[in-house]
This record gives structure tokens, C-alpha cells and sequence, in this order.
């Protein structure tokens, strides 16, 4: 497992762990960010990240990107 942050543009991973406080994960997982996922990483911009999940463009910071593990 790494975060997501360690993947580069074009990877596809599935989301193993979403960690942090409760009420991040909690926003993460409102976003589809939840385990068994199947997210690519379309594009990162000094470390933030633009995935695309559950067929959805999300952009998340370098921050949230680190709590979420593939």
C-alpha cells in the first residue's frame, strides 16, 4: 500500500484505506473515495490531484490525497 500521492498521471489503483479523522473520511467517502474503489489519476499539480472516481472528476488537495492509500 501508498498513498496517493505516489501514483503518477494515467495510474489506475484501487482505494485499499481511507485514513485520517473521522470527519475527513467521512467528506472523503461522501466523494467516493471509500475502500475497493477503482480510481485514475488524471492529472497532478504541485501534489494536488485530480482523480477520477466512480466516473466523477475530483480535485483533492496533497493533504487528503495522503490519507488515502492504494
Amino acid at each position: 500500500m501508498m498513498p496517493l500521492t505516489m501514483q503518477r498521471e494515467g495510474d489506475t489503483a484501487v482505494i485499499q484505506r481511507v485514513g485520517g479523522k473521522e470527519e475527513v473520511r467521512r467528506h472523503l467517502e461522501n466523494m467516493g473515495f471509500v475502500p475497493g474503489a477503482e480510481i485514475t489519476v488524471i492529472s497532478i499539480n504541485g501534489g494536488n490531484v485530480i482523480v477520477n472516481v466512480k466516473e466523477t472528476r475530483v480535485a483533492i488537495s496533497k493533504e487528503m490525497a495522503n490519507k488515502i492509500m492504494v
